[in-house]
């Protein structure tokens, strides 16, 4: 079975009340863990960019308020939902690995070999997502990873980094290419918000984490670029496909249980008429 991630990202909005509804909305759609970005403009930019774009120093509104991270955590272990998170900057990983289940490095810090390394050491999961990435540089990535992480407990995620991105641009058979190549776990982290995409990387290609970036209403801080989840959207995808892993079952050469009552009514091999002799006596 995948393991789903609600990515909150920023549509937390700055909220607790709504992180929690975001939590509980993510609980009972059927997602394993939520996951925050903890980040700090300043820390995240170059003086440049800030002072040269005003949309990015806008976004200093969409940082995660610190003082939340215990609290959520509370109501992480009350929904018993998992969580993880994303930091972009090396003090972040202190503050939070007491209270993670796991850490996931974004693809526009594939290339920051101090993060990754730090994120290692605290021997939890690590997901790693592959957006714009090279083999080589996914494989620089791993490599470091796994220099202090076991690693069973390392996850690729193939990514594509666009806003929502087309079907068209999804080049799922990436995941049985990083597969093959790195002998690890390999998920998909979607932006395209197409349910035949995710149903594709877990039936085909045995995606086994999947990450959605998830929204209560529509009216988060990042929903309006077209990219993100809502809890009936997730609900639907993620029943689907539990009921088509339900139908898979477990091989066996018996037959089903519930064929049980019917293997009685088959005909008898000697006058082919039903049912077999020794029921026919208890008629």
């Amino acid at each position: 079975m995948p393991y789903f991630i609600a990515e909150i990202s920023s549509n937390h909005n700055n909220s607790i009340k709504r992180i929690e509804k975001m939590i509980v909305a993510a609980k009972e759609s059927g997602f394993d863990a939520v996951k925050f970005q903890v980040f700090k403009m300043d820390k995240l930019f170059h003086p440049l960019v800030l002072k040269k774009y005003k949309t990015h120093r806008d976004r200093k509104k969409w940082e995660l308020n610190l003082s939340f991270i215990k609290q959520i955590k509370k109501i992480c272990n009350k929904n018993k939902i998992d969580l993880g998170f994303t930091p972009f900057y090396l003090d972040a990983v202190d503050l939070l690995s007491p209270l993670t289940d796991f850490f996931k490095i974004a693809s526009y810090e594939i290339l920051w070999k101090p993060l990754i390394i730090k994120c290692a050491k605290q021997n939890k999961k690590l997901i790693i997502s592959t957006g714009m990435a090279k083999l080589k540089e996914v494989s620089n990535a791993l490599n470091s990873a796994n220099k202090y992480l076991n690693k069973k407990k390392i996850s690729l995620l193939h990514c594509v980094s666009s806003y929502p991105a087309s079907f068209k641009n999804c080049n799922l058979a990436s995941i049985g290419l990083m597969r093959t190549k790195f002998k690890c776990s390999i998920g998909w982290s979607d932006h395209t918000v197409d349910q035949d995409v995710i149903l594709r990387a877990v039936n085909h290609w045995g995606a086994e984490d999947i990450e959605l970036h998830f929204d209560l209403d529509g009216k988060g801080f990042e929903a309006g670029v077209g990219h993100c989840w809502l809890p009936k959207e997730s609900k639907n995808l993620i029943n689907k496909i539990n009921k088509n892993n339900t139908m898979d079952g477990t091989f066996k050469k018996t037959p089903s249980v519930v064929e049980s009552l019917e293997r009685k009514w088959r005909a008898d091999p000697i006058d082919g008429l039903r049912p077999l002799k020794f029921q026919r006596k208890k008629i």
